[in-house]
């Protein structure tokens, strides 16, 4: 789904745009592919009712400061300098942390970090997550597969194969609406969607 994603919104938000961004790409993937290893580990070991807690909360909190920033971050970096890049750090290790735990390609955290810290725009912040997420879960997944957990995937070739052809299928009407939608619409859109995943993922803790 992330690999397919990003060249699919290249019409309204092209490859070029976001390889401009590649410092910031660099600064969230410093902490993010360190995070993703422990994450991985962990994983296979902490409680899933646990894990399903906290992820909640932090989707509330998130979607909160996203409701209350709306119309105030867009173009307005929260950070400058050597305080931008150790708070970029330090943000994207805790997102590859619960991106490796939960097994999410961890967009949810990282749009709201590139608008509310980098003052991204929320189109500019879907690819540039999209970006961060591919290489920090293929770090993830390297470690899953060392231990058998990719065992399920030959049991379940069916499965597999459906949800693989949605997750193309759902990127490209993502990516031909996106051209469509004001990014203005985005941000409380994504505020919602994020209550509504809390709320969802609080009921399987």
């Amino acid at each position: 789904m992330v690999a397919c994603a990003l060249p699919f919104r290249a019409g309204t938000v092209t490859i070029g745009e976001v390889a401009a961004h590649w410092p910031v790409i660099a600064n969230l993937l410093a902490g993010s592919l360190v995070g993703a290893w422990p994450g991985a580990g962990w994983a296979t070991r902490l409680r899933s009712a646990t894990l399903h807690r906290v992820f909640a909360v932090l989707l509330v909190a998130i979607s909160t400061l996203l409701f209350v920033g709306h119309g105030h971050g867009s173009g307005a970096q929260a950070l400058y300098g050597t305080a931008l890049l150790a708070a970029g750090v330090a943000v994207s290790l805790v997102i590859g942390v619960v991106a490796a735990l939960l097994g999410v390609a961890g967009g949810e955290l990282l749009i709201p970090t590139l608008v509310l810290l980098f003052g991204a725009d929320i189109k500019l912040a879907g690819s540039l997550s999209l970006a961060v997420s591919l290489p920090t879960m293929v770090a993830a997944f390297a470690l899953y597969s060392r231990d058998g957990s990719f065992n399920v995937l030959a049991r379940e070739r069916s499965f597999v194969l459906f949800m693989a052809l949605g997750s193309i299928c759902g990127p490209f009407v993502g990516a031909s609406l996106l051209g469509l939608v004001p990014a203005v619409v985005l941000l409380p859109a994504l505020s919602v969607i994020l209550l509504l995943s809390a709320a969802k993922v609080w009921r399987y803790a």
